[in-house]
């Protein structure tokens, strides 16, 4: 039976606990310390729970403090509240005074954090989390994972009666035998016009093939060959992730991209055949020409950041690597990790010296570098990848595009949502014309129904698509790799809705413990009730 909550105050023996000890106690623990992870665990605190906090990294902050800015998704302030409103949307939007921010609170606050340290399994008694095991696992010197945890190294237990999963990859909640869903479900799935294999989207006339003309020489790399099923079919591939990193020229605050090992020129060939169609088009416009050509390196400028540039065949990122990411294991995503910081450096090496690249934008390209004040630590790398979306699990209520749409009218809201459905393209791959049927290379999924406003109303995020089906897990909640299909969660994937159902779930687990409940039997009105005290926004109301 789950015992009340602790009346002792969450000291500092704790924290000395979460450095010192193999086996460390808490009401609530929390797994990572994205926004919603911070607001989870300072939510739960605040609400009388003991806390720990894991991150498996070594910064706080996830991709807040690694280049998105606190309001860049939140095309409607009204509908957020809580601790996001008060406290997250005060910070400083540059990406060190933002990790610098949340460490001041998180200090403030008397959280105590794991660092460094990812979950390698847990054990159950039924549906219930009793232990959670951590390895020790430090990203390397820029950032990336780990693909093994450092041999000989002591593990760590974590004993809780609340476990909340607040990380990007829901790696606790698959590790706890929790349902979830990963790819992209079919459009009749859930009877969704835009699921599924979408139409294609930046169709170029460039020869996909090793050798030009001949098939059998396989595919170019940086293209898949197309897997022929038809629009709305489901299959597992998922929306690109990228670095938000920014550049320079600026000797004194510039660190080198530098020559990825192995870096091999043919690697990029796509990008050489991408770069001589550009001068075809543009010859007689050199302003358009540079514009297309800063599309595949640097991006997209977004806020003082460089973003995935949507309308490039070629840009900043790989494509058809992230479907191996959402579901891997550690030694994957370090790998896909990997993969997306070679691809980036290596870009900007063949941007700077392929003679097929115009003379002025290679010298152009050549001065830049990673602004090393954003990541000083990590030699100017971002520290956290975009993950975009990843592991979804399944859960009692599956929002979908009826939700997106104001088509439900769902009663146990613990936030709001609002965004269009979002989805860069998940794969780059051999096309015909739908037309001429001429082969080229096209991108495919890429969309933005309704813009960031999407419909304009915010729809309800339900308790129950952050609760697990409790004959799976009984006390566990999930705020960031919430219950979705691949189309709703595209809308509803902004840090600021993670950061308000962190806040949610911290209350709701905080509320759990005290009562001894399962996390699928807390009052629901009562829950709401206290959220709205803590100024947590849970129904739109139109000026």
């Amino acid at each position: 039976m789950i015992r009340s909550l602790r009346t002792i105050p969450f000291l500092a023996a704790l924290i000395a606990t979460a450095h010192a000890e193999d086996t460390i106690n808490a009401d609530v623990c929390v797994y990572g310390a994205t926004p919603a992870g911070i607001n989870a665990a300072i939510a739960a605190k605040q609400e009388g729970a003991s806390v720990i906090l894991i991150e498996p990294s070594r910064w706080v902050g996830g991709i807040l403090g690694a280049g998105i800015k606190t309001k860049q998704d939140c095309p409607e302030p009204r509908a957020v509240g809580g601790l996001t409103k008060s406290k997250i949307f005060t910070f400083g939007n540059f990406p060190s005074h933002l990790r610098r921010d949340f460490e001041a609170w998180l200090k403030e606050e008397n959280i105590g954090i794991v660092r460094e340290h990812r979950v390698k399994s847990t054990t159950k008694d039924g549906a219930k989390i009793t232990t959670v095991t951590l390895e020790n696992a430090p990203p390397d010197k820029e950032g990336i994972p780990i693909p093994e945890a450092l041999p000989g190294s002591p593990e760590k237990q974590v004993q809780a009666k609340v476990f909340i999963d607040a990380s990007y990859e829901g790696d606790l909640m698959a590790k706890a035998g929790v349902s979830y869903s990963v790819g992209r479900e079919a459009a009749s799935e859930f009877n969704e016009e835009p699921a599924g294999v979408g139409k294609q989207t930046n169709w170029t006339p460039i020869d996909p093939y090793v050798k030009p003309g001949d098939p059998s020489s396989g595919v170019l790399p940086l293209v898949d060959p197309d897997h022929g099923r038809p629009l709305g079919a489901a299959d597992d591939y998922t929306q690109a992730y990228n670095y938000r990193y920014y550049v320079t020229d600026e000797a004194d605050n510039k660190a080198e991209f530098g020559v990825p090992p192995g870096y091999d020129a043919a690697q990029f060939e796509l990008v050489g055949r991408f770069v001589e169609h550009l001068k075809k088009v543009h010859a007689d416009d050199a302003k358009k020409l540079d514009e297309r050509l800063s599309a595949i390196f640097p991006g997209w400028m977004n806020s003082g950041e460089y973003n995935y540039q949507r309308n490039s065949l070629v840009t900043m990122a790989p494509l058809n690597v992230s479907r191996f990411y959402q579901d891997g294991d550690y030694a994957t995503k370090s790998k896909v990790w990997r993969q997306h910081r070679d691809y980036l450096a290596g870009l900007h090496h063949f941007m700077s010296t392929d003679p097929r690249v115009p003379q002025e934008f290679r010298e152009k390209t050549a001065k830049l570098g990673l602004k090393l004040d954003t990541h000083p630590d990590t030699n100017g790398w971002p520290n956290q990848l975009y993950v975009r979306i990843s592991r979804r699990m399944d859960a009692p209520y599956k929002l979908s595009h009826k939700d997106v749409l104001n088509k439900t009218d769902e009663k146990d809201a613990v936030g709001l949502a609002l965004y269009g459905v979002d989805t860069y393209p998940p794969r780059r791959y051999v096309a015909k014309h739908p037309e001429s049927g001429q082969i080229g290379v096209a991108t495919e999924g890429n969309m933005f129904i309704g813009g960031p406003k999407g419909t304009g109303h915010p729809y309800p995020v339900p308790y129950r698509s952050i609760t697990p089906k409790a004959e799976q897990c009984e006390n566990l909640l999930v705020p960031v790799c919430f219950s979705a299909t691949y189309i709703a969660y595209a809308s509803a994937r902004m840090e600021p809705v993670f950061a308000v159902l962190g806040e949610s779930s911290g209350v709701a687990a905080a509320q759990a413990v005290k009562a001894g409940q399962k996390v699928q039997e807390v009052d629901v009105p009562r829950l709401q009730a206290r959220l709205k005290e803590r100024g947590q926004v849970l129904s739109w109301e139109p000026k």
